[in-house]
């Protein structure tokens, strides 16, 4: 049987570890900069989570502008907005601070204020021109891996649809991540966030596109995440445990552009756009009734991730064992505290049809599930769901 080719697409550079951001000021001047956008929204500016940014900017004297008005579920207008607002001002890189909103909303900037045009002219694969304005994304919470992709997701509120801009010039030019910045984290932001990163691992160890490199670090998110989440949760200021999951949100960010997410993300999308649910919350609800549909598809892997999340497989079929993987994922989400049911967040049970044919518009994600669904399979998983 001959090996699957596979391609490793990396990050540009990755500063991981507590004091990474004591790393910025050299950075900007040897990028040479001098003046630099900081996009970020009022939740982490209140935190003071820009003051040690812009001590970072003095110091390199860089002359800095902050936008705070970030959105927390960024939306096509919106972005279109922010660029009319700022593309006529020179700025040497632009700083995304914050969640994944927030990292990706200085990604489509640095799109629109180098190339022009609106947001929607760049949706889809490869749509990018050429190289655009530099990004630094800081992440201060752990989940999305946005820092670490070539990938900006935005909500088209006409369509009801969340969407992609993919290219390699939306890598940043720099992920500074240092987990001291997610220490003050809210527990339900925490949890849900948390929760992103491991349906991320789980979505690309198992997808289509998984290979060798993706499987290994796969395993590892999953560890760190089923190690350190509920301490995470339960007591903010355990530095081991936050390290642990800005590692596993990192790896979950590389993994995504190797390999790719599936079926949760698809269903997540209309979800998100419709009923404006957070990402985290939204894939943590529906990842287990994914895996519920897909676990047979390749019963030794899932069986994996039960063994990798805990969970005691000895003496049982490996069909058992694979379910397994399930009830780790339920309980670890009941005992974060994730809502568990869409019924939970005020979702009607009337707009399920409309998701599961907005869902099987995602061809892009439903493509790399390890198992083919049909309408009626995804009809079953919102049914699930609620």
């Amino acid at each position: 049987m001959s090996s699957k080719v596979y391609q490793l697409t990396m990050p540009k550079k990755i500063r991981f570890g507590v004091g990474a951001l004591e790393t910025l000021s050299g950075e900007l001047s040897n990028l040479g900069t001098k003046t630099a956008l900081v996009i970020t929204d009022a939740g982490v500016n209140k935190a003071g989570l820009i003051e040690p940014i812009k001590e970072q900017l003095d110091k390199a004297e860089v002359t800095a502008t902050v936008f705070t008005g970030a959105e927390p579920e960024p939306t096509l207008s919106k972005l279109d907005i922010i660029a009319d607002e700022y593309r006529k001002k020179r700025f040497d890189i632009l700083l995304g601070v914050g969640g994944g909103s927030s990292i990706d909303t200085a990604k489509g900037l640095s799109v629109l204020m180098t190339h022009g045009g609106r947001g929607v002219d760049y949706l889809g694969i490869d749509k990018v021109p050429g190289p655009c304005i530099p990004v630094i994304a800081i992440p201060t919470t752990a989940g999305t891996g946005s820092e670490a992709t070539n990938i900006a997701i935005f909500g088209d509120t006409d369509r009801q649809l969340k969407l992609a801009i993919v290219s390699p010039y939306v890598f940043a030019r720099l992920a500074l991540v240092d987990p001291a910045l997610t220490y003050g984290c809210p527990a339900n932001v925490t949890a849900a966030s948390g929760l992103d990163a491991l349906v991320h691992a789980i979505e690309c160890y198992t997808g289509k596109k998984a290979n060798t490199v993706t499987d290994a670090l796969a395993l590892e998110a999953i560890s760190l995440v089923s190690g350190s989440l509920r301490t995470a949760v339960a007591d903010g200021s355990n530095e081991m445990a936050r390290n642990h999951m800005s590692e596993a949100a990192m790896l979950g960010g590389i993994m995504i552009v190797n390999s790719g997410v599936t079926a949760v993300h698809a269903l997540a999308y209309p979800l998100g756009a419709r009923f404006h649910v957070p990402h985290g919350v939204a894939n943590a609800l529906l990842l287990p009734h994914v895996m519920e549909q897909n676990f047979c598809s390749d019963l030794d892997k899932f069986a994996t991730i039960a063994r990798t999340m805990g969970e005691e497989t000895d003496g049982l079929s490996l069909r058992e064992a694979a379910m397994k993987a399930i009830v780790a994922v339920k309980e670890l989400s009941g005992d974060v505290g994730v809502p568990q049911r869409l019924r939970d967040i005020d979702v009607p049970q009337e707009a399920l049809e409309d998701m599961a044919v907005a869902t099987m518009d995602v061809t892009r994600l439903m493509s790399n599930n390890p198992k083919e669904l049909s309408l009626d399979d995804v009809r079953a998983i919102w049914k699930a769901a609620w």
